[in-house]
Parts: structure tokens; sequence; C-alpha cells
């Protein structure tokens, strides 16, 4: 069904009508809500309980839904695949920016920037737009589809929907600020080691398609095992300084958030500086990276099941 969801998720994407309907979007109503209700600023302990309340929730709702419609339920379950992957609008994300771009409008290339990344865009310079679009594709090949992916191939809807939803507590909790410190800190441990394996199972597959595609695949592997460390997520560096490695350049350097200065760790060597095509390269290699993940995954259930049923 991951595969079916997959090519689904590539085809049509999410449709807006049923936006309001998506598992992304009650998540954040439930953790909203019950932010409200459980808030304390120095608690860890109510943030824990928060974590516990929503992974049960939606774990267990969606095994109750995909129980009770019986036959008909392995057509739920592929929409609700479907929304827990993110291929299709990471590329189409990626290559707005990249079309802005082309056509010389940096206010358009900006306001496209914003849509998904959370630094400040309203004075960046065209070099800046194009290191934000490459390393946002890359940080979310991860938590976008390849560990959705995991987690569909060993437990279908329910465990991919978890995921999800341990994945949107960490971009509304899991912040370094004052309120969050404590509060989230649940939320995003939980978020690195659900995505601990899932982003080192990617390495290999982005190694291959990097060969495919003409890349750098030996410098993935390089700039892995020497950057990724530097990155202030155990999980986002992997992938980042994988698609460094692959372009042949160096990601990270200064950001503006809320008109303050952070300097992200520098990852991958600068052999050369970034030019506009190495967005739409970084997308190909993205959906390349996510196809040959999802074909190694399928092949490896095959197997496992196959060893159970000869034993």
């Amino acid at each position: 069904m991951a595969l079916i969801a997959f090519m689904l998720d590539l085809l049509v994407g999410d449709p807006a009508f049923l936006v309001r309907v998506h598992p992304v979007v009650l998540a954040g109503h439930l953790i909203k809500l019950l932010e409200k209700l459980l808030y304390r600023k120095n608690s860890r302990i109510m943030g824990v309980l928060l974590v516990i309340v929503v992974c049960l929730s939606f774990y267990y709702e969606t095994k109750f839904l995909l129980t009770a419609l019986g036959p008909i339920a392995w057509v739920i379950e592929i929409w609700l695949l479907t929304t827990a992957f993110a291929a299709r609008g990471l590329y189409e994300a990626g290559m707005k920016i990249y079309k802005a771009l082309q056509l010389g409008n940096l206010e358009l290339a900006r306001r496209r920037t914003g849509e998904i990344v959370g630094r400040d865009t309203h004075s960046m310079t065209r070099l800046d737009l194009i290191r934000a679009a490459v390393e946002s594709v890359a940080e979310n090949l991860v938590d976008g589809v390849t560990a959705p992916l995991v987690y569909a191939l060993i437990g279908g809807a329910p465990l991919a929907i978890l995921y999800k939803a341990i994945n949107t507590m960490d971009s509304m909790l899991g912040h370094k600020d004052e309120r969050y410190y404590y509060f989230g800190w649940a939320a995003a441990r939980l978020d690195d080691l659900a995505n601990f394996i899932p982003a080192r199972l990617t390495v290999p597959a982005m190694a291959l398609a990097a060969h495919l595609l003409g890349l750098n695949a030996a410098y993935v592997w390089r700039a892995i095992l020497r950057d990724a460390h530097k990155h202030k997520s155990p999980n986002s560096g992997i992938s980042e300084a994988g698609v460094a490695g692959a372009l042949g350049v160096q990601l990270g350097g200064i950001n503006y958030y809320g008109g303050e200065i952070y300097e992200s760790s520098l990852l991958g060597n600068p052999i050369r500086e970034l030019t506009e095509e190495d967005i739409p390269n970084t997308c190909r290699l993205m959906l390349l990276t996510s196809v040959i993940f999802l074909i190694g995954g399928n092949i490896l259930k095959i197997f496992f099941k196959w060893q159970v049923y000869v034993q």
C-alpha cells in the first residue's frame, strides 16, 4: 500500500478540498487544545503528558477507523498514507522558488521561500534564496518522505500517522525559546528519536541517486561523515550534508530569525558557488532518493516476510 500511496502523492499531492480533515491539520488542532489545557512554563512533565495523549490518540484512532471500515478500509488507508508523504509538495515548493528566480523576481522568490522556511526572507539576496531552497528540500527529505516511508512499511497507516503527529508536535512545540524550552522538550526529543534510524537509512539511497544523476556520490558519504554532526539536529545534518556533498557546494552560514543573527554550521566543501540550477538538482535528488528508498524498503519487507514464511 505504501507504494500506491507514494505514487498517488507524486500524482496529485494533497487535494485542497481535503485539507480540513488532513491528519496534520487535525493533529495541529489537538496540540493547540492540549497546550492551552496543560501548558506550564517550566514543566517537562506536562509536556510529556501532552506527547503521550497525542501519540495514543492518533495511533489508536487510526487503528479503530480502519477496523471499523471493514472491507473498504484499504481505500482510507491508502489516502492516510498519501497524507504522510510530502515528496510532491517539497518538489513544487522548491521549483516555485526556482521559477521566480528564473524570472528575476526576487520579491516573489522571497515570498515563496518564506512559505517553507522560518528564517527572515525580506532582505535575502539571490544566493541566500538559493541556499534556503536547497537546505529546506534537503532537510525535509527525511521527515517529509523517507521517515514516513519507514513507518508505513513497518506498521501501515497507524504508525505512519503516529509519526506525522510526532513530527507536527516538534514543529509546533520543539523550540528552544523561553516558552517551550521545558514544555516542548519531550516533543523535540521524541522527534529526534523517531528520525534517527530513517535518517541514516537514507544515506545509501541518496548516494545511489547522486550516482545515477551524475552528481558526486563519493562526496555524499564524505560530507556526511565529516560534517553531519556539526548540525544542531542529529538527523537533519545527515541529509543536508549529503546534498551539499552531492552538489559539491557548501551549505549553512548566517541566517536571520526575528531580526537576530544565527550562524549555522558549514556543511560540505565550497568546490563552487551555489547557482539557481542547484534547486532543481536538489529536487531531482530528493525524488530519486525517495524512489530508491521505497523500492529498497519493499524488497527488504518481502525478504523478511519470506524468511518468516520459510521458517
